[in-house]
């Protein structure tokens, strides 16, 4: 059964003034290790910084809830196929135990202007 979504949009200018002006003091914040080595090694990284962002900005819209939860506890990985996942860490992960959420499914899409993400959350239907 779903129950919660949630939708960002990010203009890729936005992140590349941030990225050129705060640097590593943003990405440190924000990004698990993973996820800027995985932008830094893309043409531009911008793009995927902010592809990242809208993930998980999504995420906080589709659990309604932001008490304690830091953009950094919400990591976008790509599968071995290249599918964008999402792996939660600390009070991001606890908010979906406590919810009885079993899965959590992204979409990313970008072009060199805007990133959008859409989550969507399942909870297992009661018998």
């Amino acid at each position: 059964m779903i129950c919660g979504t949630g939708i960002d949009l990010v203009e890729v200018q936005r992140i590349e003034k941030i990225l050129k002006r705060w640097g590593e003091r943003f990405t440190g914040r924000v990004y698990s290790e993973s996820e800027i080595e995985y932008c830094r090694k893309r043409s531009n990284p911008a793009i995927h910084y902010a592809a990242r962002f809208a993930a998980k900005e999504a995420f906080l819209k589709s659990i309604g809830v932001r008490d304690g939860v830091r953009l950094k506890d919400i990591e976008v990985l790509n599968n071995q196929s290249g599918k964008p996942d999402l792996k939660l860490h600390n009070k991001a992960k606890v908010t979906l135990k406590d919810n009885d959420i079993h899965s959590v499914h992204l979409s990313i899409s970008h072009t060199d202007r805007y990133a959008t993400a859409v989550v969507i959350l399942e909870r297992k239907v009661p018998s």
